[in-house]
């Protein structure tokens, strides 16, 4: 029997790669430090509400729809990596 095939991460839709970042205790340690919580880490409720307010939406199933959700959410997806040391900071 063959195992199902998972999909990248890059290759899932926003709306499913935001719930794995909030789930994710970096990202949650991300988000806190962005909100003056420096060494402390939020809940994945605490994290999913940081996301929808950065991403100036009131569901994360808005950034499947929303084409500047979208923007704003690659571009935290980006200060997350450089955040976690996977890309060099961007300019």
């Amino acid at each position: 029997m063959n195992a199902p095939v998972r999909k990248r991460f890059d290759d899932m839709d926003p709306a499913q790669q935001a719930g794995i970042l909030c789930n994710d205790p970096r990202f949650q340690q991300f988000a806190a430090s962005r909100c003056g919580m420096r060494g402390q880490q939020f809940s994945t409720s605490a994290a999913a509400q940081y996301l929808r307010d950065c991403c100036q939406i009131d569901s994360r199933k808005q950034l499947t729809t929303s084409e500047a959700a979208q923007q704003k959410f690659q571009i935290l997806r980006t200060e997350f990596d450089a955040w976690t040391g996977k890309i060099a900071t961007p300019r």
